[in-house]
């Protein structure tokens, strides 16, 4: 069962079910050996290093890497070669994370725009800030319900974080909306999920965490689980009308400070905000070496040779919808485990 909280705790006496196995997500040491279990047999291209692969996949369960190997497989069945290569096992993870390209989806070249500087907004934030994960790839082509994406990947596995990465985080996540204020003076619904994550993430800090300056190191309030199976439909909070007013206050002052945060690096760095996304509208999708090498002033010939056209930026694949087990993501960032930008997903797709 995912919900041992709700058994019947009769079941759980000694001598009956009175051992938990809990079962979480695999490490990178563990999603290597999963990656060998699965790639058997199938005609990897001879660079393919597996623990690279599984340092790209946190988070992921072992039938996400499942998924990720026989969609691969599929997308070189179908291109015709005789061998997995990594490109085919990038788009294998895309596809595993946020579904597969919606090429029959046509946007206006205004949402385009505004989209690329959204996603460029995200990228230039979480650059800056050290406390977050690094930047793996931006991109405005369309996946499942995203118009666009920013992917930030952590360097190792997480099972902690603290109160700075937590912040800077959301200040990542509020790069969007912050780069849409700037230059567009409006913002649209494509932040709303990223409101909905920071909102979530500031909560938890004040309520849960006891990251409160203002109402110190305590919990407020009870994880009530779900309600059915004996679960309380709703009960009284535990604490008086004026804390809930005050723990308002703070998950308000929390975000606002993030907001604050993005807008000011985005307002210095406003040239490359401008500069790159016109880039990014061009290309459709620049992986972190690239974006790294643009914002360090690096001009566009330099990094996307001659050669390298905005159609050879990523190799085209069919787009046709294959059924996909996304990774499971929170809205907010509790429970520091293994997992996209420290709980994001967080990988990021903020323009749903």
């Amino acid at each position: 069962t995912n919900r041992p909280d709700i058994l019947d705790p009769a079941l759980l006496r000694p001598g009956r079910f009175d051992r938990q196995v809990a079962v979480d997500r695999p490490d990178r040491l563990g999603r290597k050996k999963i990656l060998e279990v699965h790639s058997r047999g199938k005609p990897l291209a001879g660079e393919i290093d597996l623990d690279a692969l599984a340092g790209q996949t946190p988070g992921f369960t072992g039938a996400d890497l499942s998924n990720l190997i026989n969609e691969a497989a599929l997308l070189t069945a179908r291109s015709g070669k005789r061998e997995i290569t990594q490109n085919e096992l990038e788009e294998g993870i895309m596809r595993v994370i946020a579904g597969p390209e919606k090429k029959t989806r046509i946007m206006s070249e205004k949402e385009r725009k505004i989209t690329a500087y959204h996603e460029m907004g995200h990228a230039i934030v979480g650059h800056l800030l050290p406390n977050c994960d690094p930047v793996h790839k931006v991109s405005v082509i369309s996946r499942g319900q995203a118009l666009g994406y920013t992917i930030s990947l952590p360097a190792e596995d997480k099972f902690l974080t603290s109160r700075a990465e937590l912040t800077e985080t959301m200040a990542m996540t509020l790069g969007g909306r912050a780069a849409e204020e700037l230059v567009f003076n409006e913002v649209t619904t494509g932040a709303s999920n990223d409101l909905e994550k920071v909102t979530g993430t500031a909560k938890q800090m004040v309520m849960r965490f006891g990251m409160s300056e203002r109402l110190g190191p305590r919990v407020f309030g009870h994880d009530r689980g779900q309600p059915f199976l004996g679960r309380d439909m709703g009960s009284e909070p535990d604490y008086s009308d004026e804390i809930a007013r005050e723990i308002d206050d703070e998950i308000r002052r929390i975000v606002e400070n993030a907001h604050q945060t993005a807008r000011d690096i985005l307002d210095e760095r406003r040239d490359d905000l401008e500069r790159i996304s016109e880039i990014l509208l061009v290309r459709e999708t620049i992986d972190a070496e690239q974006f790294v090498a643009l914002l360090e002033g690096a001009s566009e010939e330099e990094v996307f040779p001659p050669e390298s056209s905005s159609d050879s930026t990523e190799e085209e694949y069919p787009s046709e919808p294959e059924p996909v087990n996304k990774p499971t993501t929170e809205p907010s960032p509790s429970p520091p485990r293994p997992g996209y930008a420290g709980g994001m997903t967080d990988m990021r797709s903020d323009r749903s």
